[in-house]
């Protein structure tokens, strides 16, 4: 089969590789029908994020199952299914409790596509076919009407916008938001902001330096501030920062009202110094870290079914799958290739 490698920044190439094979009766294959860029993949491409190759390429996606172990109920062949970028098992202590991006059955940070980081075992999505190993615990299927390059990133930036967003407005409905938007995580600040309209709040703000991406924020039903990611817009009760930069962080944490909620959902690869005192007298709650993609995806598609929110405003490039590496090297907003 024909899966896409990256050897290093801006260089990718098409690889031959054996086809995988089904060696254990919960496991499935998949064939990728859209699979989309994640915010690194542009830092990577362009050497940025310290991701070296070579390894099997990309880890968000929408898939066709092509055949199944004879232990799995979940799905059949046939089934559109969206394939989480984190490899869990869905019995496991970690998985039960929904921290399946920490699940114990697998070595730490196990993915697809993502090099060393996350185990070079599991492939890329960005292949012909992709081996699923605990298919009913893992693949969720697309439901009824949903096109698949508008889900692509289901897999991974879609659920991190929504654990910044989604549970916050669950506990306190209606409260408002703020995104600070940027180069670090664009589509994932993006989606926040989208997902909070959809999910009721108030007023969502988004606060960003970049006309491209204000006009989709605006687009999403944002209210868009143009200007630097430390400007100061308010205080809110939910504030996600995805700019990246210690500026852009501390401002987010100084926009948190009391009792509020900051999340950062950018890969901060240096340390910062954090108002932690100022946190404290605000009983300001912070979060960081990966997001546990598989027990958020169904909530997102459901929104997306039911037409309260669609992500397919973020996507910046769409492509036939044969033109994938080219379109990858001009590392677009977000990218889907479809077949």
């Amino acid at each position: 089969m024909k899966r896409l490698l990256l050897s290093g920044p801006g260089a990718l190439t098409w690889d031959e590789a054996p086809e995988p094979e089904i060696t254990h009766p919960a496991q499935a294959l998949v064939r990728p029908i859209a699979v989309a860029t994640c915010d690194i993949d542009p830092a990577v491409l362009r050497g940025a994020f310290p991701l070296p190759g070579p390894y099997p390429f990309g880890h968000e996606g929408v898939a066709e199952v092509v055949a199944t172990g004879e232990q799995v109920r979940s799905v059949r062949v046939g089934d559109r299914v969206v394939v989480p970028f984190q490899i869990s098992c869905g019995v496991c202590k970690a998985c039960l409790r929904g921290r399946t991006g920490n699940c114990t059955s697998h070595p730490p940070l196990s993915t697809f596509g993502l090099g060393a980081l996350g185990g070079l075992d599991w492939g890329g999505l960005w292949a012909d076919l992709a081996l699923i190993p605990h298919a009913d615990a893992m693949l969720v299927p697309l439901p009824a009407g949903v096109d698949p390059a508008a889900v692509a990133s289901a897999s991974d930036n879609l659920p991190d916008a929504y654990r910044a967003v989604g549970p916050q407005l669950a506990d306190d409905p209606g409260a408002e938001v703020l995104v600070i938007g940027g180069p670090a995580a664009p589509s994932i600040g993006l989606y926040a902001a989208g997902l909070a309209v959809a999910l009721g709040s108030e007023r969502v703000v988004y606060l960003d330096d970049s006309a491209e991406r204000l006009a989709i924020a605006q687009k999403l039903g944002a209210e868009v501030i143009e200007g630097p990611r430390d400007a100061r817009v308010g205080r809110f009760p939910i504030a996600v920062e995805a700019a990246g930069g210690a500026k852009a962080l501390r401002a987010a944490l100084a926009a948190a009202t009391y009792d509020g909620y900051c999340t950062s959902v950018s890969v901060q690869t240096k340390d910062v110094a954090l108002p932690v005192f100022d946190m404290y007298t605000r009983c300001c709650t912070f979060h960081t870290g990966r997001a546990h993609a598989r027990p958020v995806i169904p909530a997102v598609l459901d929104l997306v079914a039911a037409g309260r929110f669609d992500p397919a405003l973020v996507t910046s490039v769409t492509v036939p799958w044969a033109d994938s590496v080219d379109a990858l090297l001009e590392t677009p907003l977000k990218l889907v290739a479809v077949r």
